[in-house]
């Protein structure tokens, strides 16, 4: 994903001088043809995150349009404040990008890991909150916050994720974007999960299952009129998404689907737990139990419990 950011935010600087991209002192290289198109328009802030947060706000503040990019949890925990005081409180157009998301600098560990992030970044007032799936995605995703007038902060992977959409969807901030159909139950994934939810889709459809999957790319805000139509169509919605299990997706669904009868809510995510071992990614996925074929067994245990599905 984060070539196919280089890629657009080049394009971007090029037709729009306001933009500004401030690096983490990371992407050096990547940004090559970036500082080549908006020569004068990237600054590489240092390890300094939260004086790059008070730089951008400035920035927005001074007319520019500031794009923030480092690993994501410098870009999020170490620099809270200036992200709450400066920017939400201001209600600055700063673009916030975290490159590297949940578990995908798993060898470097917890100090690299982000499975917070978006229960933080969804509590500050004014903040959009958005999960790309793959580069397609990510690239109409930054068009989107580029347009709008308040703070976004894009959470994207780092590389080497599929692209799971042949041509650009009709792709909207606030709203789900249906991958394939089902009938059975209902899976909905955000950001680097939406591929793992399709593989998911395959093993349940080698035990009889249909399932639906929708991306969805925008945690916050949430598109709740899909979300009213498949809780009314779904006996069983199973979330998936590389994070914790505290004020992600699955909470931020839970917290709009209180009270609402007839729908039971399963949570895929990562454990309540800092992994004190280290190892890849897809590892890390595996202890987790978020690999497709653990995922599949998951939704259909809780088919079963709420008798939908005989036991096997």
């Amino acid at each position: 994903m984060r070539n196919a950011f280089a890629d657009e935010i080049t394009k971007l600087g090029h037709e729009d001088q306001r933009i500004v991209l401030l690096s983490g002192d990371i992407g050096n290289r990547l940004f090559d043809t970036f500082k080549a198109a908006a020569p004068g328009r990237f600054i590489n802030a240092g390890i300094a995150e939260a004086n790059m947060m008070g730089m951008a706000a400035g920035l927005a503040l001074s007319g520019l349009r500031p794009v923030v990019y480092t690993i994501t949890p410098f870009a999020t925990t170490r620099c809270l404040e200036q992200i709450k005081i400066d920017i939400c409180y201001h209600r600055v157009p700063v673009i916030i990008v975290g490159t590297g998301s949940g578990l995908s600098y798993g060898e470097l560990g917890p100090t690299h890991h982000s499975c917070e992030d978006i229960a933080i970044l969804r509590a500050m007032p004014e903040m959009t909150v958005v999960c790309p799936a793959d580069g397609v995605e990510l690239r109409a995703a930054l068009n989107a916050a580029l347009a709008q007038d308040k703070p976004v902060y894009l959470r994207i992977g780092k590389k080497g994720e599929p692209d799971l959409h042949a041509s650009l969807p009709d792709f909207q901030l606030g709203k789900m974007i249906t991958m394939q159909g089902g009938a059975d139950l209902c899976l909905i994934a955000t950001g680097n999960m939406v591929a793992s939810a399709l593989e998911t889709a395959k093993f349940l459809a080698e035990r009889g299952l249909t399932a639906r999957v929708e991306s969805m790319p925008t945690v916050k805000p949430l598109d709740e009129a899909r979300l009213g139509d498949l809780f009314a169509r779904f006996p069983l919605i199973a979330v998936a998404e590389e994070h914790g299990p505290i004020g992600g997706l699955f909470g931020a669904i839970a917290e709009w689907g209180a009270g609402r009868p007839g729908t039971r809510l399963l949570r895929l995510s990562a454990p309540d737990a800092f992994p004190h071992f280290v190892g890849s990614q897809e590892w890390l996925r595996e202890q987790a139990g978020l690999t497709p074929p653990q995922m599949a067994r998951a939704i259909e245990d809780a088919l079963v419990q709420t008798r939908l599905r005989k036991a096997p």
